[in-house]
């Protein structure tokens, strides 16, 4: 078998044999030309993928194959080029930039480019200047960041150029380049490089830019925003109606039934920033928290603001809670979040609805027990149910002390909210032992306290409770809580749940009801009934 024929089967078989890889074992076999050596070291790029494993190696190799290193520093990859300067630093014990520096000032003038563009890069991915980067390089930095500095056109043309690559990541990694190397912002480099180039190239980088703002967190419509000037005006709209296709393409999955596919959608749309601005806010009443705080944090990110300087800013209207919800939500996961719940909370120039909310959200945050405890401790006893309500979901997370000494009073509460808020925590902390209070419940004259009790059954019910759940699923004239005794039967079986579980299958009123007892019928092994 010859080694041409076993190299394409191994990158037939080898998911990393990619484009890379074969570009990767082309160098090697150009620039190595020791046959036992060019074996050893070409294997690299098929064991460990990449493109510069065997040029660092040769560093390593006794004694040192100059001529390959010559020659890889004539190779059009530029990070072959750097690599082979750095191999150069480790054989001879100096530090890279130092190596760098002395390639880039011993080359002739008028053919250091290819050495002037690598350190542009190298500088560049180190995310630093070129200056910045050959200080350490001695006595010749200052020469080298000079003659780098007087190739600055050129090497601005030379990664203009890579911007219109075919492949995405050359295309990004000039990006990046170009904006450190010309300490310029990334859209106003996109919008330089395509002046005097047709629209029909716009499609490379606009995807750049749109690939640049991923990896940093940031949305192109405000970056062109932020950069561009009165004569940019034609190339923004040319880039805006490009991205405006994309936005169309989304509203497919932006309108699915699957808030999995809604919320990736809304993680796109954050990209888009102020092009998207509609449909953020439109996802912000999702029915999904998750996609609600999703839109929160590109709605942030559309304005340059983080996601506290956000919320703060809008929950300063005082709006009503629904419209302030994903804003609370989204708060919740941030590292200050029991802080800025807990102010907002504490703030009485905020709606009622919205303080209790902020309490609530504090059992989706982290943060410091004892002081979650002192503070919230208080609106345990507020005039206000929202708030004590609020208070009660807030035990739900780190919490100092026993929970248990709270929640039970708080059944007996005169407003239904706030006897659910107790519930549902009892659910969350596992409180089994509360079982049977919640069990009497069932009887509240409240159909959201009568629907929590059943719900919080399915977690803490035991075989007692089956004939108060069978009496709920046959006799509730509300709907929902019939739903939610018959999951709790469903999970707790017996003859007497089946039973109920058969009748109300074939004759409840409501279908959704009949549904969801055929279900628990089957979760039983009752699949025939």
């Amino acid at each position: 078998m010859t080694p041409a024929l076993l190299l394409l089967m191994v990158l037939s078989a080898d998911p990393r044999g990619g484009a890379g890889t074969t570009d990767c074992w082309k160098a090697c076999q150009r620039h190595v030309q020791e046959a036992p050596l060019r074996a050893k070291l070409c294997r690299l790029c098929i064991i460990q993928g990449g493109t510069t494993e065997w040029v660092l190696k040769l560093g390593e190799v006794k004694p040192v194959p100059q001529s390959s290193l010559r020659s890889a520093l004539t190779d059009e990859d530029w990070r072959i080029r750097w690599a082979a300067v750095r191999a150069s630093a480790k054989a001879r014990g100096v530090p890279e930039p130092r190596a760098l520096a002395e390639w880039v000032t011993e080359t002739q003038a008028r053919a250091d480019l290819a050495a002037c563009l690598t350190a542009a890069r190298a500088a560049a991915e180190a995310g630093s200047t070129p200056s910045a980067f050959l200080q350490g390089a001695g006595d010749k930095g200052a020469a080298a960041a000079s003659r780098v500095q007087a190739r600055k056109d050129a090497i601005r043309t030379a990664l203009e150029v890579e911007l219109y690559a075919e492949d995405v990541g050359t295309r990004l990694r000039a990006l990046s380049h170009l904006a450190t190397f010309l300490k310029a912002p990334a859209a106003r480099v996109v919008l330089d490089a395509m002046e005097g180039r047709p629209e029909s190239a716009d499609k490379a980088v606009a995807g750049a830019l749109l690939a640049y703002a991923e990896r940093n967190e940031l949305s192109v419509g405000k970056m062109l925003v932020d950069a561009a000037q009165p004569p940019d005006q034609a190339r923004v709209n040319r880039l805006f109606a490009l991205y405006s296709e994309e936005l169309q393409a989304l509203q497919q999955e932006l309108a699915s039934s699957d808030a999995t596919l809604r919320a990736g959608a809304v993680r796109k749309l954050r990209l888009y920033g102020p092009l998207a601005q509609r449909e953020l806010e439109r996802a912000l009443q999702d029915a999904d928290t998750h996609v609600r705080q999703a839109a929160a944090r590109g709605l942030a990110q559309a304005e340059g603001l983080t996601l506290l300087q956000a919320a703060g800013k809008r929950l300063q209207t005082g709006a009503e809670l629904a419209i302030q919800r994903p804003w609370l939500e989204a708060l919740a996961h941030e590292k200050t979040c029991q802080a800025a719940l807990l102010t907002l909370a504490e703030d009485p120039r905020q709606p009622v609805a919205v303080r209790g909310e902020a309490l609530g959200q504090l059992s989706e945050c982290d943060g410091n027990p004892q002081e979650r405890a002192q503070r919230v401790a208080p609106f345990l006893k507020e005039a206000q149910p929202p708030l004590r309500a609020g208070a009660l979901r807030a035990l739900s997370g780190p919490w100092s002390g026993e929970v248990g000494e709270v929640l039970t009073p708080a059944l007996g509460d005169p407003a239904p909210e706030v006897v659910v808020a107790a519930v549902d925590t009892a659910v969350f902390k596992r409180k089994t032992g509360m079982a049977d209070d919640i069990a009497a419940l069932l009887g509240s004259e409240h159909a959201e306290v009568r629907q929590a009790s059943a719900r919080a059954l399915e977690r803490l019910g035991k075989d007692r409770h089956v004939k108060a759940l069978t009496e709920a699923l046959r006799k509730d004239t509300v709907a929902a809580v019939r739903v939610s005794a018959a999951q709790a039967l469903g999970q707790l079986g017996g003859p007497f749940a089946v039973s109920a579980l058969s009748e109300a299958a074939a004759k409840d009123p409501d279908t959704h009801v009949q549904h969801v007892s055929r279900e628990a019928l089957k979760r039983l092994g009752f699949s025939n009934r």
